[in-house]
């Protein structure tokens, strides 16, 4: 028996997403020592961009055909995803994908991203909770950046959202995709004489959504939105897999995984 893990996230370019990946990478040789621990980006995009540079990056299927060649035999697959949306589903597929005659591992289990279902609800609000930007005064809105999806596991950001607000009316949640938008989340601070308001990512990775879509200078972006509506937007930009709370959240997901091999 040879067992392994391989790690998923969409992937960055950026150095400081990396730099969260590696901090990342250490919690799990930490959690689980003794298992070889590899990653895969699901981005093509974002893999073409780090072989321009120099830096070779496998995607899922890629990753999985590699182990298999190595003579791995059961493998734990955990993302870094935040819902069970598109790409999840795409990453399932692929982990199936490898469960085919001819090429089948002994045991393929796949964790669940950080919101699987309801269950995990309670615990991702106190991570977001004790994860609050620090220099924030009393009383200062956060408004966290999902992706969104319009995919059926975009309600998990409403369970999550309703779950939010029934702690506190201090932070707010709005997705790039789906129902919640930053519109409706400008209106509500607007409605409550907000003058500033900071921004913080719930993504894995501090990459191109939150820097160019979140706080970017350009049109449409969710702090241009702020400011032209004279609202001051703080940007807050550590992506969720730097805190050790959420971290724990995937980790627990891959340890049922491991388990499941067996």
């Amino acid at each position: 028996m040879k067992k392994g893990i391989l790690l998923v996230a969409f992937g960055s370019s950026r150095q400081e997403a990396h730099l969260t990946l590696d901090r990342f990478d250490v919690r799990v040789r930490e959690r689980f020592p003794g298992l070889p621990a590899r990653w895969a980006f699901t981005s093509g995009v974002v893999r073409g961009k780090l072989a321009e540079s120099g830096m070779k990056t496998d995607s899922v299927p890629k990753a999985l055909e590699k182990m298999w060649f190595e003579k791995y035999t059961h493998v734990a697959v955990q993302s870094l995803h935040v819902i069970t949306g598109r790409e999840y589903d795409g990453l399932a597929a692929d982990v199936a994908g490898f469960n085919a005659p001819g090429r089948a591992f002994a045991g393929l289990a796949l964790g669940g991203p950080l919101l699987r279902g309801p269950a995990d609800v309670p615990p991702a609000v106190e991570a977001i909770l004790a994860n609050l930007p620090p220099q924030r005064e009393p009383g200062d809105p956060v408004v966290l950046m999902g992706h969104g999806t319009w995919h059926a596991g975009d309600s998990l950001y409403d369970l999550l959202y309703d779950a939010l607000r029934a702690r506190t009316n201090d932070v707010f949640l709005a997705t790039m995709d789906g129902r919640l938008t930053i519109a409706e989340v400008r209106d509500a601070l607007l409605a409550r004489g907000a003058t500033r308001a900071w921004l913080q990512p719930l993504l894995a990775l501090p990459g191109r959504h939150v820097h160019h879509d979140m706080c970017g200078p350009q049109p449409g972006s969710w702090a241009t939105i702020l400011r032209t509506s004279g609202i001051t937007p703080i940007c807050a930009t550590t992506g969720t897999a730097e805190y050790p709370q959420f971290a724990a959240l995937w980790l627990d997901h891959l340890e049922e995984a491991v388990r499941e091999l067996g």
